[in-house]
């Protein structure tokens, strides 16, 4: 079983606790965790874009000219598509890009990318993270003792409203729950920071 360091919210070393081998300690399958976080960016983007095609352009109701004896090419519109003003054809419309992967798929992702921070040694567990009153200058300083500058992202067991609004105007800080976390999220921070309990809930959910 993989083991790490148990700090508390000072940032000082208060013992060691053992991770879930079969969340923290399997071989993170790069190629899952790839197809994972293109699911959930495809379903970010919000597929708003829109043109418009032949039968929504204004005008173009009457033929141009004659069918025949101009001289010119035949049109019956000047709203067909080769027309400048025309409508679009195959144009993007309202669209979802969202799409599932398999729940076994999914699982194997989080694993994946919890793992992977464990093998880089970038994972950090605390006893507990709790404050009487939102204050971003304690957290911070719970930051500091941990030696944390980069990008990071802190997982609790639940919402802790006063944690979450501590972080809220910190650069690079995410707070997320135990329930909300995702691959995308893990992977695109350097630091992960979880409360013991926030551990043993996501073992109990993945093991």
């Amino acid at each position: 079983m993989p083991k790490v360091a148990l700090f508390n919210q000072s940032g000082s070393k208060v013992g060691d606790i053992e991770l879930n081998d079969t969340v923290f300690g399997i071989e993170p399958n790069t190629h899952v965790m790839t197809e994972a976080v293109l699911m959930q960016r495809a379903s970010l983007r919000q597929g708003n874009h829109k043109v418009k095609n032949r039968s929504e352009v204004r005008g173009g109701g009457r033929k141009p000219w004659r069918q025949k004896g101009t001289g010119r090419a035949r049109q019956g519109s000047i709203r067909s598509p080769q027309w400048r003003g025309g409508g679009t054809v195959f144009g993007p419309v309202p669209r979802s890009y969202g799409y599932k992967l398999p729940k076994k798929v999914r699982r194997l992702a989080i694993k994946s990318a919890l793992s992977s921070k464990v093998v880089e040694e970038n994972i950090l567990v605390l006893e507990a993270l709790s404050f009487d009153a939102p204050k971003t200058k304690e957290f911070a300083s719970v930051l500091k003792g941990l030696s944390v500058d980069s990008k990071t992202l802190v997982i609790t067991d639940g919402l802790d409203e006063n944690v979450a609004l501590s972080a809220r105007n910190i650069p690079g800080v995410t707070v997320v729950t135990a329930e909300g976390i995702s691959v995308l999220d893990v992977l695109g921070h350097d630091k992960l920071v979880m409360t013991k309990s926030a551990v043993e809930k996501v073992e109990e959910v993945l093991a």
